[in-house]
């Protein structure tokens, strides 16, 4: 959204640093919630950061925003969509709130209710907006009127993003299993405390990752840890994998399917990799057709963007992108007998542009491109060491001078048929050329 259209995003993530969970590890650890979230909250921060994804612009903890929590839910009630509890819970009045709760459709007439079962809700559906103090739990001071205690699941996301954006959001994200009950409770509890009839414009819900068919998930013990996968994966090999499928799509966590994207990055470094021999001219490269090169690039380009601007199709951009690679190298690597000349801009245009439109998606190819460097730096070197030694043996009357000449052209030789690589020699010294990408 900020490099293909310009859009200005100012992004929040959310914490959830108290809920029932967090207390009942806090419980079996023997220490205090804050320090088990935090933890929790260090470690997914560092997985974030070894992936490569960007921080958002603000970070909002519940436990920072219980002031403006309790005030959420006090408008809510006196809106009369609230009503309380013996033991001082809070909340939400599905019944009152109408035909309009559910609105993302997924989920509507089924009884699913809140995490809590208290006997005295007045529906299945409803769901609890503050949570009356039980002993051994942290606690705050309620809304006006109402116990200690501290907040609900659902009550948290809306009360933090509506401190930041108020009474509307342009996008929310999440993993598909939050649509229902969460997504949906946070619109009535939203639309509710600011009279309106739209308070989120998009919602983005992502597939989940899944092993044998079954989502990948602690409870199940059929998960891989980042840090145990980043030991035998990249970073970029993940995002690739992630982007040959919709986001909205699940993901099946399979070796083959982690292998073809390991080949597709391979496959764009060394394309990478040819076209800066063949633009430094270590290469020699087959019939480049500017004209047509050129018009290939520019439909490429307005068809990644198309991709992009249709719910963020990073699959379908993905294939226009190695069409491109694979017309481009079909062009390097033709066995045309008449050349039609060089010509490096346009080879130069097309892998500027794959690569930026990798690096844009988080895909970093520059270690494939330092070890090509690399590469050109060592056949500098070892050119112009047989460039010296063949200046030394012919100014030389040595006995040996002859099987020195003969050792050079062995390795001339050796290089084009072994690495493709052609040396040619001049009283100048010696260039060296790439024939083929290797």
């Amino acid at each position: 959204m900020k490099h293909h259209f310009g859009l200005a995003i100012h992004q929040v993530m959310g914490i959830t640093d108290i809920d029932d969970k967090i207390i009942v590890k806090a419980k079996e650890l023997g220490e205090p919630a804050s320090v088990v979230a935090q933890r929790y909250e260090d470690d997914f921060l560092e997985d974030m950061a070894s992936l490569g994804v960007l921080p958002p612009d603000r970070y909002t903890r519940v436990t920072d925003y219980i002031p403006e929590i309790v005030h959420f839910i006090e408008e809510i009630v006196a809106k009369g969509y609230g009503y309380t509890a013996s033991d001082g819970s809070v909340y939400f009045d599905t019944d009152a709130y109408g035909d309009q709760y559910g609105k993302l459709q997924f989920g509507i007439g089924q009884e699913v209710s809140d995490e809590s079962t208290h006997s005295e809700k007045k529906c299945p559906r409803d769901f609890a907006l503050w949570k009356g103090a039980k002993p051994g739990e942290p606690l705050w001071p309620g809304p006006k009127g109402y116990m200690k205690g501290r907040p609900g699941w659902h009550i948290e996301c809306s009360a933090m993003a509506s401190f930041v954006f108020g009474p509307s959001l342009d996008i929310h994200t999440g993993g598909i299993d939050l649509l229902f009950p969460h997504h949906n409770n946070e619109i009535a509890q939203c639309e509710a405390c600011h009279s309106v009839e739209q308070w989120c414009n998009y919602f983005l819900h992502s597939g989940h990752l899944s092993v044998s068919q079954e989502k990948m998930s602690k409870s199940l013990g059929n998960y891989v840890t980042i840090k145990d996968f980043l030991k035998k994966y990249s970073a970029s090999q993940f995002r690739i994998f992630c982007l040959l499928s919709s986001y909205r799509s699940g993901i099946e966590y399979t070796e083959s399917s982690l292998k073809e994207a390991v080949s597709l990055e391979k496959k764009l470094s060394s394309f990478l990799e040819s076209c800066g021999s063949y633009v430094r001219g270590q290469m020699v490269g087959g019939d480049i057709i500017e004209s047509d090169l050129l018009l290939e690039l520019s439909t490429c380009q307005r068809d990644v963007l198309s991709s992009f601007a249709d719910d963020f199709d990073t699959a379908t951009a993905m294939k226009r992108l190695l069409r491109l690679v694979h017309i481009t190298n079909r062009q390097l690597f033709s066995d045309a007998n008449v050349i039609a000349g060089r010509n490096p801009s346009s080879v130069a245009a097309v892998a500027g542009f794959v690569e930026s439109q990798m690096e844009l998606l988080g895909c970093n190819l520059s270690s494939s491109q330092g070890s090509e460097c690399m590469n050109s730096d060592v056949m500098d070197t070892v050119i112009d060491f047989r460039s010296r030694i063949r200046q030394l043996a012919k100014a030389s009357n040595d006995p040996l001078k002859a099987e020195v000449l003969l050792a050079c052209d062995e390795l001339r030789e050796k290089l084009k048929a072994q690495a493709g690589i052609t040396v040619k020699d001049s009283n100048c010294g010696a260039t060296w050329q790439m024939k083929r990408g290797r």
